[in-house]
C-alpha cells in the first residue's frame, strides 16, 4: 500500500505523462503535484515506486515513465473522470438512433474511433438460433429452384438448389406443405434429425429435394455476418509508441484481420457488469503489450448480446475514453432494443 504522498505523486507523473508523452522528472513532478516536497524527497519517492514495479527509468532520460502496474493502480484508484460535454452526446445519440441495425453497429465503431482517435471495435450481436416458420420452392428453369426460407424472427433466406432432374409446381407445393406442416418452429439441426427417421417414408422422387432444401437452409442460416465490426485501427499509424515499432505494428493489424484472438477477449468484456480495461499484458494477448483495451457490454432488451471497446495506447486519456465507451454501449443498447426510437 502506498501513502497519500506516494499516491499524489504518481497521480500526477502519471496525468502528465499521458498529457506530453516525454518522462517526467523530479522539478516537474514538484511543479504540478501541488506538494511542497523538495527534488531530493521527490527522487526518494520516484525511487521507492520504481522499486515497487509502478514507474521505470527510461534509458536515455533522467525522467520516469509509468509501467503498466502503474497505470493499473491510477485507473482503479486515482482517477477523476471526464464527463463528456453535451454537444459530444448529442452526436453520439444523433448517430446511433433510428437506424437499421446493422449500421447502428458501424457507426458505434466508427463513433468510438472518431471520439477517441483510437481503434473503435463492436462485437457484433450473436445470433440466436433460428427457427423455421415458413419454406417455399419456386422453379426458376428446368433444374434450378428458388428456396425461400422466413424464420419466426421475421428473417428471410433465399438459396438457388440445382437439382438432378426437373420438379413440377405439384411436386414442390407438395413438399413445402410436407414442411411447414411438419417442421414448423423448429431449426434446421432438429428437422434433419427428424427428418432422416422419417425419410424413408417419403417419396423416392422427394427425398433428394428435401436433402438439398436441408444442406442449403442449414448453410443459410448458420451464416454469420463478421464477427466485429473494427474502424479506426489507421488511427494507430499516428501513434508514436507504436508506429515506432513497426513489426509490432503489422503485428497489430495482423490481429484485427485475424479476429479470433481478439473475439476471446472481447467475450471476456462481454461477460462482465460494466466497463472493463485490460492493460499491456493483462490482455493475455502478445500483440497488445503496449496497448490498453477499454471495453464494455451492451444489451438487447436487457440480455447482454455483445461488447464495445477502444484499442490503443496504454498511454491514453483514460479519463475521457472510458466514459465514451460506456456510453457508446448504453445508447447502442437503447438503440437496439428500441428500434423506432
Amino acid at each position: 500500500m502506498l501513502d497519500d504522498r506516494s499516491r499524489t505523486l504518481l497521480k500526477a507523473l502519471v496525468e502528465h505523462y499521458i498529457a506530453d508523452g516525454q518522462p517526467v522528472g523530479s522539478r516537474a513532478l514538484s511543479k504540478f503535484s501541488g506538494l511542497d516536497l523538495s527534488p531530493a524527497t521527490i527522487r526518494n519517492v520516484m525511487a521507492d515506486l520504481e522499486e515497487a514495479g509502478f514507474v521505470a527509468s527510461p534509458h536515455t532520460s533522467a525522467g520516469r515513465v509509468p509501467t503498466p502496474r502503474g497505470y493499473r493502480l491510477f485507473v482503479d484508484t486515482l482517477l477523476t473522470m471526464r464527463p463528456l460535454e453535451a454537444r459530444q452526446l448529442d452526436q453520439m445519440e444523433d448517430a446511433l438512433h433510428g437506424r437499421p441495425a446493422n449500421q447502428v453497429i458501424a457507426n458505434a465503431s466508427q463513433l468510438l474511433s472518431s471520439l477517441t482517435h483510437f481503434a473503435g471495435v463492436v462485437m457484433a450481436p450473436r445470433r440466436s438460433v433460428s427457427r423455421i416458420r415458413q419454406i417455399e420452392f419456386l422453379n426458376l428453369t428446368e433444374k434450378r429452384i428458388l428456396l425461400i426460407i422466413v424464420t419466426t424472427d421475421g428473417d428471410v433466406q433465399n438459396r438457388i438448389l440445382t437439382t438432378e432432374r426437373a420438379y413440377s409446381a405439384a411436386e414442390l407445393v407438395t413438399a413445402a406443405n410436407y414442411l411447414n406442416q411438419n417442421y414448423a418452429g423448429m431449426d434446421f439441426e432438429q428437422i434433419r434429425q427428424r427428418l432422416s427417421a422419417e425419410i424413408q417414408q417419403l417419396r423416392d422422387d422427394i427425398k433428394p429435394l428435401m436433402t438439398l432444401a436441408l444442406e442449403a437452409g442449414d448453410e443459410a442460416l448458420s451464416a454469420s455476418p463478421a464477427p466485429y465490426v473494427i474502424s479506426g485501427e489507421r488511427n494507430l499509424m499516428d501513434v508514436e509508441e507504436l508506429s515506432s515499432n513497426m513489426k509490432r505494428l503489422r503485428e497489430l493489424f495482423d490481429l484485427f484481420e485475424q479476429r479470433s484472438s481478439l473475439m476471446r477477449l472481447l467475450d471476456v468484456s462481454h461477460r462482465s457488469a460494466g466497463v472493463r480495461i485490460f492493460i499491456g499484458g493483462e490482455s493475455g494477448i502478445a500483440t497488445l503489450d503496449e496497448c490498453s483495451v477499454i471495453a464494455a457490454p451492451y444489451t438487447v432488451d436487457g440480455q447482454i448480446v455483445g461488447s464495445v471497446g477502444v484499442i490503443g495506447p496504454t498511454r491514453m486519456a483514460y479519463e475521457r475514453v472510458i466514459p465514451i465507451v460506456d456510453i457508446t454501449a448504453k445508447l447502442l443498447s437503447s438503440a437496439l432494443s428500441n428500434p423506432q426510437n
